[in-house]
């Protein structure tokens, strides 16, 4: 039960991720200790400084992670306690770049790579190129505060356009 609650949570801060995304859908795990009783959290907080905090202040980012998490957690039922609360909520953020490699021979390469070796290219076309991309991950990690032990993880991965990034609306 406790799994099917979190994974609207991961979905949650996926779709911060998604709104930066191409029409792909990021990719999204999760996993939990199977051991843990779960029944036993009521409160949920987040730690003096997160995994987006960075030069000893809260960003932007912060900000709208705990915005998300907060309505997420208060949806199932948690209770924000700001003061030793049962379960403390971690996230972190991280863009790379990333280069692929596309080459133009062979069949599976758009609609007319079966043609290659037919006719000459068509003017204008790349036979070889790459291409290079941001990328991000967020993993937002739920702690047992007492026992200072990960319980709950969840990890979104996509491919980040800057025209998203330009065109966010955060509410």
């Amino acid at each position: 039960m406790f799994k099917a609650k979190m994974v609207s949570i991961l979905t949650l801060t996926a779709a911060l991720l998604a709104g930066c995304a191409t029409t792909r859908a990021p990719e999204t795990r999760l996993d939990y200790a199977k051991s843990s009783d779960f029944s036993v959290y009521r409160t949920f907080g987040f730690p003096a400084e997160t995994g987006t905090d960075r030069g000893g202040y809260s960003t932007l980012v912060t900000s709208y992670f705990k915005s998300a998490v907060t309505t997420a957690m208060e949806a199932r039922g948690y209770k924000y306690a700001q003061e030793k609360p049962d379960l403390l909520v971690n996230f972190f953020m991280n863009t790379t770049e990333r280069t692929e490699y596309r080459g133009s021979r062979g069949a599976g390469y758009g609609y007319y790579g079966y043609r290659y070796g037919l006719y000459s290219p068509w003017p204008m076309y790349e036979e070889d190129r790459s291409v290079t991309y941001k990328y991000g991950t967020i993993n937002v990690d739920i702690v047992d505060a007492e026992k200072k032990q990960l319980i709950w993880e969840g990890v979104s991965e996509g491919r980040v356009t800057k025209e998203a990034l330009e065109n966010q609306k955060v509410t």
